[in-house]
């Protein structure tokens, strides 16, 4: 039987989000060692978790290689989160300003400014402390961000941000106990996923409350918004670039990258669980779903 999906009341979940925010908020600048040294045994992400894991190119790398290509991709995948967490903060700060101020609501809404801010340092000096590139999202997409931050709104903003949120999230949850990880990359995750538990909340019980309330024209449109902006960021986190960090040329790797059903399925295991809430919402489903299912997201 499917689960019945009902919003709670917008200021009770802000009023308690507000109070978790007191309780555990983290300052990146005290709460890391940012001069740790870097262990070269240990991987900067699950090995299986790396896009060419599994193929041939992945067979001819040194162990020291593999390690060096995990690094660079989760310097992309910082460096798109970092991207994107900027926009987000445009999008809060421009949705704050048609609530009341006075409400748990409109504050919480400007404290998630505030730890969006604090996880884009974070990301940026992890990324310059592992010595990598700023790989970010791309040229067109980097461009794209300066529309999309203008004018989205409504249900498929917090829906997009639902996904790449979540996405990541699952990526870090995997990594922050793992002791064969690098200790500076679980303690960057350990940060974020304890402060994103909340982000997420607040974004799920805004597309909870707001997707009903669509006539079929509007749910359509936000249905392709949300697909086209989850989609294009979850093709942007590993940036062809990295793959040049190990001798591979970047559209060599990249398209063994997109033949692989390792990464393919990692990619499905990191949308799964917030791909189900879309569904369950009505924010996935007509005719876009048809995207979902091309880009592998979907069964």
């Amino acid at each position: 039987m499917a689960r019945v999906l009902r919003p709670k009341d917008p200021e009770q979940v802000s009023a308690r989000l507000l109070e978790a925010s007191v309780r555990t908020t983290y300052d990146p600048f005290l709460d890391i060692d940012w001069d740790a040294p870097l262990d070269p045994d240990k991987a900067y992400m699950p090995l299986e978790r790396v896009s060419l894991y599994g193929t041939d190119l992945w067979r001819g790398l040194s162990h020291e290689q593999r390690i060096e290509l995990s690094k660079h991709e989760i310097a992309s995948i910082a460096g798109v989160g970092l991207w994107f967490e900027i926009i987000l903060m445009q999008l809060l700060v421009r949705y704050a300003y048609d609530l009341d101020p006075r409400s748990a609501h409109a504050q919480y809404a400007l404290t998630e400014v505030g730890d969006e801010t604090r996880h884009s340092i974070m990301f940026a000096k992890a990324i310059s402390r592992f010595d990598a590139p700023n790989y970010g999202p791309g040229r067109l997409l980097h461009n794209l961000g300066r529309v999309y931050k203008a004018i989205a709104g409504g249900p498929s903003m917090f829906a997009s941000v639902l996904v790449a949120e979540e996405a990541t999230d699952r990526l870090q949850r995997s990594t922050m106990d793992d002791t064969t990880m690098q200790p500076l990359i679980r303690m960057v995750n350990r940060i974020h996923v304890i402060e994103e538990a909340r982000h997420v909340r607040y974004a799920r019980e805004e597309v909870l409350r707001s997707a009903p309330k669509l006539n079929r024209a509007e749910l359509e449109f936000h249905r392709l918004a949300t697909a086209g902006t989850a989609l294009a960021v979850m093709d942007a986190l590993v940036n062809p670039r990295v793959y040049r960090a190990v001798g591979i040329a970047p559209r060599v790797g990249r398209e063994a990258a997109l033949a692989n059903p390792n990464f393919r399925e990692t990619r499905r295991w990191m949308t799964e669980k917030v791909v189900e809430f879309l569904q369950e919402t009505g924010m996935i489903g007509g005719p876009t779903k048809a995207l979902w299912r091309r880009a592998g997201l979907l069964g």
